[in-house]
């Protein structure tokens, strides 16, 4: 059984294949704040952090379902994920600008804030779709404080820059996180254990996942 990740995301698919699983990466190509802004619209009121990641995973779970891979329709699970940083009552993505980066760890250095998780699960097996699921996640991730030469010295990296929140716990930003309270896989952007839970939900095996040696 084979799982087609809908991201790009070099994080979560390494996620994946820590957890012995080589997923098919396809990009979704969804327009995140354009689809965010219409959904706003719509409500009258901002979205959740919640909210917010689930409707992307959705959108890019469903953007890749009727996706070719070799000249075949794809024939397994289809798995949309999404990613929001919450600190101070307000929701961070990702900063993309140096200074926005500073901006965000000036206000989160030594401080806490939540990391949440979208995960939405299509079951495209035999080239159709017979269901889908999915859940948030959220895990609280507590900061070291950082002198401002170690925060420059970090975004002038580049790393910041390209993921929600401004940071990593799997890589150069490792160090600056003193604790995580949740489950760790979900600051990458996809917790492996609730994407278990989603795949024996649909009546699969998670183990019938398992593709690396």
């Amino acid at each position: 059984m084979r799982l087609y990740l809908a991201s790009t995301s070099p994080a979560r698919l390494q996620t994946l294949r820590a957890a012995g699983i080589e997923p098919i990466a396809i990009s979704p190509g969804v327009d995140e704040e354009a689809l965010v802004a219409a959904h706003e619209a719509a409500a009258g009121r901002e979205l959740t952090a919640p909210e917010m990641v689930q409707l992307l995973a959705q959108a890019k779970a469903e953007a890749v379902v009727g996706s070719l891979v070799d000249g075949e329709p794809i024939d397994g699970l289809v798995l949309g994920g999404d990613s929001a940083f919450l600190v101070g009552g307000r929701i961070h993505g990702k900063p993309h600008r140096p200074e926005v980066a500073k901006a965000r760890w000036l206000e989160q250095n030594g401080a806490h804030g939540d990391l949440w998780s979208g995960h939405w699960l299509i079951d495209h097996r035999g080239g159709r779709v017979h269901g889908a699921v999915g859940r948030a996640d959220v895990a609280t991730v507590r900061f070291a404080a950082l002198d401002e030469t170690e925060i420059d010295a970090y975004i002038a990296t580049g790393e910041p820059l390209l993921v929600a929140g401004a940071f990593t716990v799997d890589s150069l930003g490792g160090p600056f996180i003193r604790r995580v309270e949740g489950d760790p896989s979900t600051v990458v952007g996809l917790s492996l254990s609730t994407l278990r839970d989603l795949v024996r939900e649909l009546g699969a095996d998670w183990t019938g996942l398992w593709n690396r040696a």
